[in-house]
């Protein structure tokens, strides 16, 4: 396979969220790779908005970038014991496209939260929400960074060898599915 085109998507729309963190050390550790960060600032899903207007343009080219990719990271933080509510909603617009672009396209998905359970909670629920889309998500190795605010060096990697060993482990096994 040629250089992969990756996207990543964060479920936090802050700049210096640990989840962007966390993808952009997952991508670092995957390698040679052509990396699009996903934006999941849309509006609102509102049924009646879509009768009147349709999809919207930044909605539209998600799905796009969605279909485009060889495979696609996720990253969440745990809001309430769940996914954010910024990831939901781009997922129920996402699922509103023509075109299935989430169909048999190999999926990462990691949590990185500050509580101690590192998000595990909103990674069960969002492989279940990922489920009609019939896409490929990896079942793991599971990456639940714990703590996340302290995990991250000044150079942004990583300081844990136990969470760089799984994080590792995870994109090998993507590479894997990629090239399955």
């Amino acid at each position: 396979m040629s250089t992969p085109t990756l996207l990543t998507i964060s479920g936090s729309l802050r700049a210096e969220a640990t989840n962007r963190k966390l993808l952009a050390e997952a991508t670092r550790l995957f390698g040679a790779a052509e990396v699009i960060e996903a934006d999941l600032n849309l509006p609102l899903y509102n049924g009646d908005d879509e009768a009147a207007d349709g999809i919207p343009a930044a909605v539209q080219q998600l799905a796009d970038q969605i279909k485009g990719a060889d495979a696609v990271l996720i990253s969440t933080p745990e809001y309430n014991g769940a996914p954010s509510g910024v990831l939901k909603n781009a997922l129920d617009w996402v699922s509103r496209t023509a075109d299935a672009p989430w169909q048999d396209k190999p999926v990462a998905i990691m949590s990185a939260a500050a509580g101690r359970s590192g998000g595990e909670k909103a990674q069960m629920l969002l492989r279940s929400f990922m489920v009609p889309f019939q896409a490929r998500v990896l079942t793991g190795p599971q990456v639940h960074l714990a703590a996340s605010y302290q995990e991250f060096g000044e150079d942004g990697q990583l300081t844990s060898a136990q969470y760089t060993e799984t994080l590792q482990a995870l994109m090998d096994k993507l590479k894997a599915e990629l090239n399955r």
